[in-house]
């Protein structure tokens, strides 16, 4: 007699690999054992029936800044990751800035994974850094596990991290690209840049960072990528002027993917009021158009992702009282909101839940190289999410479990309600029980 699973959830509306359908998930060791038929006579321990509260697979977020340790006053892996898993992220990459050491070398991640131990209420890996001079610390971290390299075209706002200029971009990808390894690139081109003015008018800050300076960033990154047949990451694409360009680099095969996020999918500049810093980020939130060309380009594939970019501070570096763009930090908290947000707009433009797990659980999983996240389908981890799409609620910082609950979506109505999150087929509670990942181990 086979044994009784440890857990069953059914739905009548599971975003199975195959489209949403209802069905019984069977849980047993911490991976999914069976999919079957909602009314399947699964014998579980506990069997629960959420009828028409959907299931998700649990959503893979591949770009936040949790900035422990370091600049943990910011945020920290164990208020990261409880957030993380209250919006019904079950797996996070953290950037390797802005903590203290960067993530940039082998001793820097011991630190870092230090740091992160037995605070994670989901499971976590991380990226390593690209900066001038550290080429010869990348295939060493590679070897231990990070799943990538980050870096910048342009100033990332903190001094221990500097920007590559374009030839130390492609002296790194060349390197990277030995040992078939992932760069992921802050595309924006410094040249392009200008100098934000002192000022309360975010119109003034966005003319300081415009559009060219993405799609030309871009154009240098396509070239490395062509030329040393490397693979490639665009983060937070901001700018439909770029679109083109990464169209046509896809068709004749260079390996580049790119990815959202649901701020620029939410937000456009027009409705940013004078003062209002919490919505400063970089690239900047730009127009209306831009924002229906990046939900038309998610839907045609051309982009691959929506995660958060993660990345708060405290309300003085955000200049809450002074309202200075240029002074301001450039950064979005937006880790437990993210699946609400781009499913209110997703909703909205009539996508559905197929299109939004795909966006935020199975492409990100695929970029990472994580073939157990992400989806629900038999011998994958039991990392699912109860969320009652219907549901709306208005987002009140005070309930965020980021540590510093500053947000541009406070006081806007959102749709979709993360009921409860299970990791590896329990529910998460204030027990971290998140593990360290690498792409070795996934595979």
């Amino acid at each position: 007699m086979t044994d009784p699973f440890d857990l069953v959830l059914r739905s009548t509306r599971a975003a199975l690999p195959d489209g949403v359908r209802a069905a019984a998930v069977g849980v047993r060791a911490g991976r999914i054992a069976a999919v079957g038929d909602y009314r399947a006579a699964f014998s579980a321990r506990v069997d629960l029936d959420l009828a028409d509260t959907a299931l998700l697979p649990g959503l893979v977020d591949t770009h936040i800044h949790v900035n422990e340790p370091g600049r943990t006053r910011w945020e920290g892996f164990a208020s990261a990751t409880r957030a993380a898993a209250a919006g019904g992220v079950t797996t996070v990459i953290d950037m390797p800035l802005n903590s203290i050491p960067p993530t940039v070398d082998v001793s820097a991640l011991a630190v870092k994974r230090k740091a992160a131990y037995g605070k994670c209420f989901v499971d976590v890996g991380f990226w390593g850094g690209a900066i001038p001079g550290n080429t010869a610390s990348l295939r060493p971290l590679h070897k231990k596990g990070v799943f990538g390299f980050k870096c910048f075209l342009a100033d990332s706002g903190v001094e221990e991290f500097p920007a590559l200029t374009v030839a130390e971009m492609r002296e790194a990808l060349r390197e990277i690209a030995r040992f078939d390894g992932l760069l992921i690139v802050h595309a924006e081109n410094a040249e392009r840049l200008a100098a934000a003015p002192s000022s309360t008018r975010y119109r003034d800050f966005l003319d300081s960072r415009p559009a060219a300076a993405e799609d030309s960033a871009i154009a240098a990154v396509i070239d490395a990528a062509r030329e040393y047949r490397a693979r490639v990451h665009i983060l937070h694409l901001a700018a439909a002027e770029a679109l083109p360009r990464l169209a046509a680099a896809r068709a004749e095969g260079v390996r580049i993917t790119a990815e959202t996020c649901p701020h620029y999918l939410t937000f456009s500049a027009d409705e940013i009021g004078d003062g209002a810093t919490q919505f400063k980020c970089c690239p900047p939130i730009r127009g209306a158009a831009d924002r229906e060309a990046l939900w038309a380009a998610l839907a045609e594939g051309l982009i691959d992702i929506v995660v958060s970019d993660h990345s708060p501070s405290t309300p003085d570096l955000k200049q809450l009282d002074s309202g200075d763009f240029a002074a301001a930090w450039g950064g979005i908290s937006s880790l437990q909101l993210g699946l609400s947000a781009v499913w209110t707009g997703a909703r909205a433009r009539g996508y559905g839940l197929a299109e939004v797990t795909t966006w935020m659980a199975t492409r990100p999983a695929e970029l990472a190289g994580l073939p157990a996240k992400g989806r629900i389908a038999e011998g994958c981890d039991a990392d699912l999410v109860a969320f009652d799409p219907d549901a709306a609620f208005t987002v009140d910082p005070a309930n965020l479990h980021h540590k510093n609950p500053i947000t541009p979506y406070a006081g806007r109505e959102l749709r979709g309600v993360v009921r409860a999150t299970y990791l590896r087929g329990e529910p998460v509670t204030a027990v971290p029980r998140g593990r360290f990942l690498t792409p070795s181990e996934a595979r």
